[in-house]
């Protein structure tokens, strides 16, 4: 069943190129240039703006043509999110080899370099769940996650599970920024803050306001946000809870009596 649901996506992301096809398509048409063009597409308007009949007029062909090197938009976005996530041979390596030799700084360094990506292609976030195809570059990621871990005592399920719980988290922060830009400079405004602020100051401008009314009536928030605007600390949240999931780790690999 799973050869069956997935087989297609399977094929293109892993097995060699095909050739162009006997008839039909122009020459030229690869499945880089149409990834691409998927994903030129979703970076300016969302994942909601990919189908292969628009793909296929960002090329100047055909469906049809295009249908005959990609049988539909499931396979479409599988090529596009292996596409838009970075090389891991690439930048993450070079991230993971500054951060040194010990778990914790290289599974931070892969978690902010994640970050960046989601960042760079927020559609990522749609298109990197359920499941699904996965391709070279998706499992490289998890490759270098799950080796930053190697040599810690914990057994594989352990540091999955781990590297679920980072990725997890980093999820949620892009999720955050994702929804902040959603708002756009209008948001913004209304919240009192400029356009590109980070989700934790968008929120901390909209409860202030609400603590300039009814601040007296929930007076640990009222104190958090005073001690936030005297002490500053706000968009801080992927590292707060970043060290926090890595000191919880760390204990368990503690406790299996391996070095941190």
């Amino acid at each position: 069943m799973a050869d069956e649901q997935w087989g297609p996506a399977v094929r293109l992301l892993w097995g060699p190129p095909p050739g162009p096809p006997a008839r039909g398509p122009r020459r030229g048409l690869t499945l880089e240039g149409i990834a691409g063009a998927g994903v030129a597409i979703a970076d300016a308007e969302g994942l909601g703006g990919v189908s292969m009949q628009r793909v296929a007029a960002e090329l100047a062909v055909t469906k049809m043509a295009l249908y005959r090197y990609v049988p539909g938009k499931a396979e479409l976005v599988a090529l596009m999110a292996e596409a838009a996530m970075p090389d891991p041979a690439a930048g993450l390596d070079a991230a993971l080899e500054r951060a040194g030799s010990g778990w914790r700084e290289r599974l931070g360094a892969w978690a902010r370099e994640l970050l960046a990506a989601f960042r760079a292609h927020p559609w990522l976030l749609r298109a990197t769940v359920g499941a699904r195809a996965v391709g070279p570059r998706e499992v490289g990621w998890l490759e270098r996650a799950l080796a930053a871990l190697e040599g810690c005592g914990l057994n594989g399920a352990e540091s999955m599970d781990a590297v679920v719980l980072v990725a997890g988290h980093v999820r949620g922060i892009a999720e955050q920024e994702r929804a902040v830009s959603a708002g756009g400079a209008a948001g913004a405004a209304v919240a009192g803050g400029a356009a590109g602020s980070g989700p934790d100051v968008e929120l901390g401008a909209v409860l202030g306001e609400v603590m300039r009314l009814r601040g007296a009536d929930f007076p640990a928030l009222a104190a958090a946000l005073a001690s936030v605007a005297r002490d500053g600390g706000q968009d801080q949240a992927l590292d707060f809870g970043l060290e926090r999931i890595l000191d919880g780790i760390g204990l368990l690999v503690a406790a299996r009596g391996a070095g941190a």
